[in-house]
């Protein structure tokens, strides 16, 4: 089988957006939450020394303004200003002079507003509640009941709770206007299920494809023409944070697989228990069991 190309983590990084006016600090602060944790400590880590450098070519450049620290020396005026920053104050170095306390009281202020907003900002992200939902790498066109469906299933993978979830799937595809103009418009795709009151496990999302159906009598090379895309959202109560919770996913016609079905996960236990085994989430066979090679 060809391989597929990638498929951008987010809707947004499929969508390249021209002449958008951004509020920057705005952008900023949701940049930074929608970050990773790695890259919010990395860019909190550079800023730091960044911000340390620049307050040591100051003092630097003040001459000697800082009693206890070597003349000219760089090394010595930085930790200086991290002592300064951080409010450590070890005393071996102090300032001198009415440019050095100036400058000393411009950077404990700095020091004061940065810590504030970068609190701020990893308290927001530890706050903030994530659904922890996945999708299916791939969804299925095939027979179901008897009659041709879309098929993707989902999981928790964290594990709690999310109660009163609700889904909504869409196709994204090409349409004409009664004056013969070609736009890009979302058909919903009505769903044998669109709501699940708690989910635990897995669910299976079915749209049977009918003679109502936007994607009736589509190929696979019909969708791969059309570039249609399958948009799937959903929204739910996490029951640990009490808080609503959404995700989504988009199925590129790339993604879509004809004639295959889910390998099982569910599978019962002694006691009335379950197992979900997510190592095999996103496995697909053919009609006949043969495993899917990508």
């Amino acid at each position: 089988m060809a391989k597929r190309p990638d498929i951008p983590a987010t809707l947004q990084a499929s969508v390249v957006r021209v002449g958008q006016q951004r509020a920057y600090l705005n952008d900023a602060y949701a940049f930074l939450l929608r970050s990773q944790w790695r890259k919010l400590i990395a860019f909190c880590a550079g800023l730091y020394l960044c911000v340390n450098a620049a307050f040591a070519s100051l003092y630097l450049g003040l001459g000697q303004c800082i009693d206890g620290a070597r003349p000219g020396s760089f090394f010595d005026a930085f930790f200086f200003s991290v002592q300064t920053l951080a409010t450590i104050g070890y005393g071996v170095m102090h300032p001198h002079g009415v440019c050095g306390h100036t400058l000393v009281g411009i950077e404990a202020l700095v020091g004061l507003l940065g810590f504030a907003l970068v609190t701020g900002i990893v308290f927001s992200k530890f706050a903030r509640p994530s659904a922890g939902v996945i999708f299916s790498r791939t969804a299925i066109i095939a027979q179901h009941d008897g009659l041709p469906c879309l098929l993707f299933r989902v999981a928790n993978e964290r594990g709690s709770d999310i109660v009163e979830g609700s889904m909504r799937v869409s196709a994204l595809m090409d349409a004409s206007t009664s004056e013969g103009k070609r736009l890009r418009r979302f058909f919903d795709l009505k769903l044998d299920r669109n709501s699940m009151p708690v989910l635990l496990m897995s669910w299976l999302v079915i749209h049977r494809i009918d003679e109502h159906s936007p994607l009736y009598g589509k190929s696979a090379e019909d969708l791969e023409r059309g570039d249609i895309r399958i948009l799937a959202s959903m929204t739910g109560m996490d029951g640990t944070f009490m808080q609503t919770v959404y995700a989504y996913h988009q199925y590129p016609a790339s993604a879509v697989r004809f004639g295959a079905e889910f390998v099982d996960i569910i599978r019962p236990l002694p006691g009335g228990r379950f197992e979900l085994d997510l190592t095999k989430f996103h496995e697909t066979r053919d009609a006949h069991g043969t495993p899917d090679p990508s």
